[in-house]
């Protein structure tokens, strides 16, 4: 086992974790002595009952391995229902649909405030494969506000049949498993997880066709090309835009998540790819330490997601700063009219403030993608600063 700076894990965590080993080390051997990458990551994150996401752990808030947006406070979700109120009033018997609803933060929070400005949907529609995640957020929703439980429908699969929505994805695709590859004396090769003296490890082969094909479409400079360059990249993209969009009659999409435009994520000198590991709030690229106890994940390539967009004959409305987005959202506007009880409470409101918008906290890191179907107008939320021409 790597040596890592990290807290130590509980006897019950490392034995949930042997668990998840020994099942991967059987898909291991199904597939013949080696598992790609995303494989793997799919088995760490989503196995059932073992996986990091299906697993029960702590995952979210202070007690977890990170802090999302919404669970700074109710500042993001109550800035979010600007935009999706006007949303709702726009497009007629629109639903809201929320995929990784995580804690259920967000839609308690949401839900609330679309209460206070008289916009509630017939149905708040979660897409949540995790039963223990249901549950979760069943909890963290009937908490806030019991009589708001009967708007919310859970679901493990989109609908069937196309409906008028608004989509709402908040650190979503960074949570899907990527391939990871590498540029190495002009090859590409393809990294993935072998056994070695019953241990797991990482290990490097020749890319098959399907990826080198990927990789060579991104049609990335000499650059990096020519240098020893690890990567990767997410191909459940574009299959994931096409369900979405297949699923929406008519209405919008807002992607909210840590990522970059093209040219900045295969910059020459990102040659250690984005790839990280989340424990307890620490950062570290060493995957295959106690699978299914922490969070794996990779930043979003934004102009993939917007070319997937356009192949599903989606609109792209708009890309900006996540500080960006809730500024034109009325963020500032929704603290000052805000009224707290003392010094202390309104400081801490400031504070959440600056840690969702400021460049230096989650407010430049983070991106917001618009897009929409069927619509004549762009969606609200990208009046300044709209960043599509960078895609």
């Amino acid at each position: 086992m790597q040596k890592l700076d990290l807290p130590e894990p509980s006897e019950n965590e490392k034995k949930h974790s042997e668990e998840l080993a020994e099942l991967i080390k059987q898909h291991i051997d199904n597939a013949g002595g080696w598992l790609s990458f995303d494989k793997y990551m799919q088995l760490a994150l989503y196995a059932p009952g073992l996986g990091y996401y299906s697993g029960g752990q702590q995952k979210f808030a202070e007690q977890g391995d990170f802090i999302t947006a919404p669970e700074t406070g109710s500042l993001f979700a109550r800035t979010l229902a600007r935009p999706v109120a006007a949303l709702l009033g726009q497009i007629r018997d629109a639903k809201i649909i929320e995929f990784g609803a995580g804690s259920g933060k967000l839609a308690a929070d949401l839900l609330v405030e679309l209460q206070v400005l008289n916009c509630l949907p017939e149905k708040y529609l979660i897409v949540e494969l995790s039963a223990e995640l249901q549950q979760r957020q069943r909890e963290t929703i009937y908490q806030q506000s019991p009589d708001l439980l009967e708007h919310v429908l859970w679901l493990s699969s989109l609908p069937a049949e196309p409906i008028n929505a608004v989509v709402l994805a908040n650190e979503v695709l960074d949570a899907m498993p990527v391939k990871r590859f590498m540029f190495k004396e002009n090859k590409i090769l393809q990294l993935g997880v072998k056994i070695t003296d019953q241990v797991l490890g990482l290990s490097y082969r020749e890319a098959d066709e399907q990826l080198q094909l990927v990789v060579e479409s991104l049609q990335l400079s000499e650059e990096v090309t020519q240098q020893t360059y690890l990567s990767e990249i997410n191909c459940q993209t574009k299959p994931w835009i096409k369900s979405v969009a297949e699923c929406i009659n008519k209405g919008a999409i807002y992607l909210i998540d840590y990522g970059y435009v093209r040219s900045e994520f295969y910059s020459p000198e990102r040659n250690m790819g984005t790839f990280m590991g989340y424990y307890r709030h620490r950062s570290m690229d060493a995957p295959l330490w106690y699978p299914g106890l922490q969070d794996l994940t990779a930043f979003v390539d934004f102009t993939l997601v917007a070319e997937a967009a356009l192949e599903n004959n989606l609109d792209v409305d708009g890309f900006t700063s996540q500080g960006n987005f809730l500024i034109n959202c009325g963020l500032a506007e929704i603290v000052e009219s805000t009224e707290t009880n003392t010094e202390i409470e309104h400081l801490k409101l400031v504070q959440q403030m600056k840690t969702l918008s400021l460049p230096g906290e989650m407010g430049e890191r983070f991106k917001v993608l618009g897009l929409s179907k069927g619509l004549g107008d762009n969606i609200p939320g990208f009046e300044n600063r709209d960043l599509r021409y960078s895609l």
